[in-house]
Formats: structure tokens, sequence, C-alpha cells
């Protein structure tokens, strides 16, 4: 097996450039001396694409040579969505302002609260200033190929796909600011369109209108409630509408991580390995 060793998440600043490019070549130094096959770092989007379709590659171009000068490779995470929020986050890295600043496309919960740390996947196909977030991803994954085109398959051996929060396919339900160990966290099904494509699921399946409504609070529970606590983790999901409630939700997940896959092998042609990420929740 090869060993990769993940980079710090500000090696790149927010001014696009290598944070500290010395103390980075001492530790790439340190690595090749320990003979690890490569190293891991986020290519975060909002220092990326600071403007719409105006593409800022210039700091992990400098890593790609540090990197080949040494005989490392890299696995590039293609990071969608926020630093900061998320356990061992240690910087602030906020989405790009053209799509940061636009309100209704974030996932929302129960309470009404949304988070800005990734694009609620129920707005994959709503248009933002010209584009939709999809067509955003499929975009940047054909600049980043472009950019990188004679490295992808040799110093890039892998490219990470960012499919939601902290990188991982998976609901940002457990936030740091509304969560605690070992809650059941709190389902993110509530933006206007969640709201829509759930109604819609539920006509086309021939079910009554309530089953076009997510749970109420009353039987999820808080996000710090335990299971036992609930009426829908003890018996609500078990119901047929519960059934109903998650197969939407959970395919609604896997379609999405299926989109940005299919974008990312569209634009990568096979030069190189592509990857995602699954959240792991460690009780």
């Amino acid at each position: 097996p090869e060993v990769y060793v993940m980079l710090p998440l500000d090696t790149v600043a927010e001014n696009g450039q290598l944070r500290d490019a010395h103390g980075l070549g001492q530790m790439l130094d340190k690595m090749a001396e320990a003979s690890v096959d490569g190293f891991m770092v986020d290519v975060w989007w909002g220092l990326t694409e600071p403007k719409p379709r105006e593409y800022n590659f210039a700091a992990y171009k400098d890593l790609v040579a540090m990197a080949k000068a040494r005989g490392l490779k890299m696995q590039c995470v293609t990071s969608f969505h926020q630093c900061g929020g998320n356990v061992g986050d240690d910087c602030k890295v906020l989405l790009p302002p053209f799509v940061y600043n636009v309100d209704g496309i974030w996932y929302r919960d129960v309470e009404g609260d949304d988070t800005r740390e990734y694009i609620s996947l129920f707005a994959d196909k709503v248009t933002v200033a010209g584009r939709t977030p999809l067509e955003m991803y499929g975009d940047w994954f054909e600049a980043f190929a472009q950019e990188f085109g004679s490295e992808l398959g040799a110093t890039i051996a892998e490219v990470m796909v960012g499919m939601g929060p902290a990188g991982e396919l998976r609901y940002p339900s457990y936030r740091l600011d509304k969560w605690r160990f070992c809650g059941v966290g709190a389902f993110q099904a509530y933006d206007r369109h969640a709201l829509a494509s759930l109604r819609a699921a539920a006509v086309a399946a021939g079910h009554p209108e309530e089953w076009g409504v997510p749970p109420n609070a009353s039987s999820t529970g808080g996000y710090n409630k335990y299971p036992h606590e609930t009426e829908f983790f003890t018996r609500g999901f078990q119901t047929d509408h519960g059934k109903f409630f998650l197969d939407w939700y959970f395919s609604s997940l896997k379609n999405h991580g299926k989109a940005v896959l299919a974008a990312a092998k569209a634009a990568f042609g096979g030069k190189v390995g592509i990857a995602g990420k699954i959240s792991g929740i460690h009780w």
C-alpha cells in the first residue's frame, strides 16, 4: 500500500499563494527522506475561483513543482465546501462570493437554520448567476484538467472529489455549532428546493399529500436527543411513511454523488484516478 501525508488545511493562504513556501519545502524534504509516496492537499473552491470562471491555481502549480522535484505524488481534494466548522478545521475558507452571498440554495434544518458550508444538493439544478451548481463543478473540473493536464496520472496520482460537508458525501447533519456527541443530529430537508423535491416524489409515487412533508421537530427531536428519546428513531422510521422519506432522502444524496462524479469523470477522461469520500461517524 502507498502512504500519503495530509498537508495542513491552510497550506494555501487567503491571497491564493503558498502560506509558507520555505517551511513547506522543509516538510516535503522530510517526507521524501521518510520514503512516503506523497501527500494529500485540499484544493479550495473558495480560493481558486474568486469570480465566476476566473480560476487561480498558481499556488497549486507551485506545489506540483515542489512535489515533482522530490519524487512525491499528490492526492488533490476538490474542496467545494467551506473550511471552518468541522472537527480539526483550523482555518476559515468560505465558498466563492458569487454563491456564498446568494440566499435560498443552502441546506436547512427543521428549526429553519441554514448552513453555508456546502450548497444544498436539492439546488443542484437551480441557476445561480447563469450556471447551476453542477455546471459550476463541471467547469471547475475542466479548468483543473486543463491547468494540470500533463501532471494528471503522473505527479497528481488521484483526484478526491468533494461532494458535501468536509468533502464527504453526506448531509451537514451534525453541525458543531448545534450538535454534541452523541446526539442523533438533524435532517437537512427543509429548504424550499428539498420540500419541492419531496412533494414531487410523493405525488409521483401516488402517496397522500402529507407524505410530501418531512418529519416535524416533535417527531425527530433536536440535534442532541438520543434515538430512544424520539418518535421517529424509535417507531417512525419503520412505518411505510418513514421508509418512503428515508428512501427519498438517501436516494437524493446518492444521485448527487453520481452527478458530481460523472462531471469529474467527463473532465478528466480517465487520465487520473478518481475517488470520493463518504462520512465516518465514530461512536
